[in-house]
């Protein structure tokens, strides 16, 4: 095997790659079901607000953790 095709850390497996490859293939297809039904702005739209939701997900994980684990606040009668 050729020091050029040794995977490294940054080759992904085949596996990985079939993987991928799979969910690729699904948001194509949900992406023109989304089309066919109202239009390419609302499917851009919305995968633009899914990539939103991917990018605050740590900062809604964090925050949500921090709610359920902070000291209850004292109820004023």
């Amino acid at each position: 095997m050729s020091e050029s095709s040794t995977p490294t850390n940054d080759t992904p497996s085949p596996e990985e790659t079939a993987s991928k490859d799979a969910f690729f293939a699904q948001l194509a297809s949900v992406s023109d079901a989304m089309i066919a039904a109202h239009g390419r702005d609302f499917a851009m739209g919305a995968h633009l607000l899914a990539a939103r939701y991917i990018a605050e997900s740590d900062s809604r994980t964090k925050a949500a953790v921090d709610a359920i684990t902070a000291p209850a606040k004292p109820v004023l009668e």
